[in-house]
């Protein structure tokens, strides 16, 4: 059976190939409906797979993650106005942007929990991104999903952090609405 992606050499390490494929294969089956256990697009955007020698390009696996991303929202978005209406994909849209809101409205560094030890997000700059965030939703910055998706945050330490596994999903969350709306 010929690789969806192009593996690394050997001294190179990617994604691990049996991971990858287990998943991708799973999310096929999801699509297709031809598999009940539930994948969503929050499952696409916070896979993980684990980094070992000779694997996959990590950039082509993302790179089809975020597409795989997008067909779920799409196809999320298609089923609910066939069934419900656009008013119902739309009610659903800005109930995801309201769950946003209330962190957006905390204070600069009480966003987000900091870590209880050891490292997390710098809170500089995640902050910078929720007021991003919030003058996307004012309607005076454009934000695309790419973008954010792309975001990376520098580590810090301590209370000079936010716990990561806390603003990942924030950040998928964010994802979700504007993939639902470009």
């Amino acid at each position: 059976m010929a690789s969806m992606f192009t593996k690394v050499s050997g001294l190179r390490k990617g994604y691990d190939t049996d991971e990858v494929d287990d998943f991708f294969a799973h999310a096929r089956m999801v699509y297709e409906g031809a598999n009940v256990e539930p994948l969503v697009h929050r499952d696409i955007h916070t896979a993980v797979f684990d980094v070992v020698r000779g694997g996959y390009d990590t950039d082509e696996v993302d790179g089809a993650l975020n597409r795989l991303e997008d067909a779920f929202v799409t196809k999320e978005r298609q089923d609910i106005i066939a069934q419900q209406g656009q008013a119902a994909w739309s009610a659903l849209l800005n109930e995801r942007a309201r769950s946003m809101y209330p962190r957006l409205k905390r204070p600069s560094g009480d966003k987000f929990s900091h870590p209880r030890k050891g490292y997390g997000y710098s809170i500089e700059h995640v902050d910078a991104l929720c007021e991003n965030l919030v003058r996307f939703f004012d309607g005076q910055l454009k934000v695309s999903a790419s973008e954010l998706r792309m975001v990376t945050f520098p580590r810090a330490k301590g209370k000079n952090a936010y716990e990561e596994a806390e603003v990942d999903a924030f950040v998928a969350r964010g994802v979700e609405v504007l993939v639902g709306v470009e």
